[in-house]
């Protein structure tokens, strides 16, 4: 069997630790201490769980965050959520079957007390602006519970190994998202009036003001002065064809798979969605040594950040926008993905149509607030704030500032003896959740002589570590000193900081002063495990990955003072030096097009919507078209929305063929939620700690 485990990575760690035996489905397989049972059965090349009741469809990952059912699996008899469950030596997993018969209850029935623990704060959610917000309650004297449904925190933080953008002062900028996790979580763990509960999910909020929540398996109460959800956000899913194999999941599953537990879920990966997320996550996976097949980009343009778009062209990844996924191609796994072109009403063109092999497809199209837990505090009478993607989709550096600013608000409420937050502050923060600007021309400038940074960098987006680390303020940002482009104006030294703290990648240096003619150009570069030695001829790209030729590495500059960026040190000649930013790794063999184009059948509206129940869209809309508003109504007709993950999924889905029926959403009565935000043993409620279901 394949060992899966990712044995080299450019930034993260590689560390030894114990493995064990644990068998699945009989057999015995090796897991490591501390990991879950998904990515231990990644670990050993299998990514399908089960098979559906209803259709007999394969199972397997899709969301590694506890929100969906997909990767049900029955450990030790017990049905649990693998990528949420930790294995343990000797513990036997079973794939689900159809229904499974499961043992005997053997509890004791006997109730046990639950205890209340009451604080003045609870902050759901141990991601960037939980933390944050944390910090400054506990530096004020407010007492604050913690609650976070990981072992670790930091939320998405943990999965970030790509440098920050925003500002170095206030959000870390130019530093790697997972130390940032490491820095503030250390933060918190120094305050003594923050308490942190780990592996634990909060339930739900009552009408009386009480919060339940499963503490390490352990049923508890909680009662707080004020709510802070700061419980993140969950993906969008997408409707195309085939929608329903394994291997089809969305980006936070496969960062958890890759940064944090180290393993490697895909041999070929193909990406839907060009915002940050998708963009990024391409960019982890090249790190990852994995082939990034390609991405598809509804928008005429990538919704992320230019320089991330950018990154990825020139390493050797096409970007497809004005395109759409038109089916996912296979038996019970994906094998392939067809996308064409589309029109400006988002239809597909035929005849453009283009298949290529993969054998994952990763969605990032969009993300949702979870917002439940803000909802029912305010129902149950409770005072609830909120920060970070709970409150509005924004980046991680936009969400740590935020809950800095929450954090405070919160500690005055409860009468702490801070002044006024500065109105300065409030506008420093609509800075940081700033969409991308307009694409700028390129400004290169004219000396020929010296040392000189090119910047490479288009596009108005919140970043300044460049100019905040120059030595000789060189790197100057006009107008907003977070916001604005930066350019050079001064006497560049040559120190290379610029090149390597940028989190685009969008700073090089050509230095004219050994030769006028063929200057040096040193380039950033992040993906080591794509081994590059003195002596190397590489292909230079320049800004959109277009070909300037091949050139003879002379240098390699490894030092820890650049934070794991090597600078890769080329001699070129003048007419292309500043012309140079990157240099591609990818062969295009692997973005090679099938010979023969997969077409979907003409069976039209056969996209599900609801993975759990297998509806399809074409159920559901003719329920709309007879005039069906009520997404309940659907619910008992259909069952969508009734399945494990209570319409975590399908409700977007849903709502979204109503817009494409012209319904509007105001007309459109939502789901009632189900008393619990997610599945629970009913043995918990009455003490019992084991699992088995009542």
């Amino acid at each position: 069997m394949s060992d899966n485990r990712i044995k080299q990575h450019p930034i993260l760690p590689i560390v030894e630790k114990n493995e064990f035996v644990f068998y699945w489905n009989g057999k015995p397989l090796k897991a490591r201490e501390g990991e879950v049972i998904s990515s231990a059965l990644f670990a050993n090349d299998i990514r399908i769980f089960g098979h559906h009741p209803r259709d007999g469809s394969a199972q397997g990952i899709y969301c590694a965050n506890g929100q969906c059912a997909k990767c049900t699996v029955i450990a030790d008899g017990v049905p649990v959520k693998s990528c949420m469950t930790e294995v343990t030596e000797a513990m036997r997993v079973q794939s689900v079957e159809g229904l499974p018969d499961l043992p005997a209850s053997d509890i004791d029935k006997k109730l046990h007390d639950i205890d209340t623990y009451k604080t003045q704060v609870l902050i759901v959610g141990g991601g960037p602006a939980g933390l944050s917000a944390a910090i400054q309650l506990g530096k004020n004297g407010i007492k604050t519970l913690i609650v976070d449904d990981k072992n670790e925190l930091g939320g998405k933080l943990v999965l970030q190994t790509h440098k920050f953008f925003g500002s170095v002062e206030d959000s870390y900028a130019g530093t790697r998202g997972n130390d940032i996790g490491k820095m503030l979580a250390e933060k918190v763990a120094n305050e003594p009036n923050i308490e942190v509960w780990t592996n634990s999910i909060a339930l739900y909020i009552f009408s009386d003001k009480l919060a339940g929540i499963i503490n390490k398996d352990k049923y508890r109460l909680v009662k707080p002065e004020i709510i802070l959800n700061t419980a993140g956000a969950r993906e969008k899913f997408l409707r195309f064809k085939g929608n329903t194999l394994a291997g089809i999941y969305g980006a936070g599953a496969f960062q958890t798979l890759v940064n944090r537990d180290l393993v490697k879920p895909t041999d070929r990966l193909f990406i839907v969605g060009g915002g940050n997320v998708g963009l990024i996550a391409g960019y982890h996976a090249l790190q990852a040594g994995i082939e990034v097949v390609g991405l598809v980009e509804a928008l005429p343009r990538c919704g992320g950040y230019k320089v991330h778009a950018d990154k990825l062209k020139r390493l050797g990844v096409p970007i497809f926008t004005s395109h759409t996924i038109i089916s996912a191609n296979g038996d019970e796994s994906i094998s392939s993905v067809t996308i064409s072109e589309i029109d400006r009403n988002f239809n597909p063109l035929t005849g453009t149509e283009k298949t290529f092999d993969c054998d994952t497809l990763l969605i990032a199209v969009g993300l949702e607030p979870v917002s439940e837990f803000a909802e029912e505090a305010e129902a149950a009478g409770i005072k609830v704030f909120a920060a970070g993607d709970a409150l509005e989709i924004a980046e991680a550096s936009s969400a740590m500032f935020n809950g800095k600013i929450v954090g405070l608000q919160i500690a005055r409420d409860l009468g702490a003896n801070i002044p006024e937050i500065p109105e300065s502050w409030y506008e420093k923060a609509e800075i940081l959740k700033s969409e991308p600007g307009e694409i700028c021309i390129q400004k290169i400038p004219e000396e020929e002589s010296g040392v000189i940074p090119i910047i490479h960098c288009l596009q108005e987006i919140p970043c300044n570590p460049c100019s905040t680390i120059c030595p000789t303020n060189s790197i100057i940002i006009e107008g907003n000193p977070v916001m604005g482009l930066p350019y050079y104006k001064g006497s560049c030294i040559g120190c290379g900081k610029c090149v390597a703290i940028c989190p685009g990648l969008a700073i090089t240096l050509v230095d004219y002063r050994k030769d006028q003619d063929n200057p040096t150009v040193t380039l950033p570069y992040e993906v080591k495990n794509h081994k590059i030695t003195e002596g190397d001829l590489i292909q230079a790209d320049d800004i959109n990955g277009n070909d300037l030729g091949k050139f003879m590495v002379t240098e390699i500059v490894d030092v820890k003072a650049n934070n794991r960026t090597q600078l890769i040190r080329i001699r070129a000649a003048k007419a292309v030096a500043k012309k140079i930013v990157s240099f591609r790794i990818q062969n295009e063999k692997v973005s090679q097009l099938q010979n023969q184009i997969i077409y979907p059948d003409e069976l039209k509206d056969d996209e599900m919507v609801c993975l759990c129940e297998r509806v399809t869209a074409g159920e559901v809309r003719k329920l709309i078209r007879k005039g069906v508003t009520d997404l309940n109504q659907i619910k008992a007709i259909t069952r969508a929305g009734m399945g494990p993950c209570g319409a975590k999924t399908c409700d977007f889905l849903i709502k979204q063929l109503f817009r494409q029926e012209g319904i509007k959403s105001n007309e459109v009565e939502s789901n009632t939620r189900r008393p619990l935000f997610v599945e629970v043993p009913l043995g918990r409620f009455a003490g019992d700690s084991g699992g088995t279901d009542e």
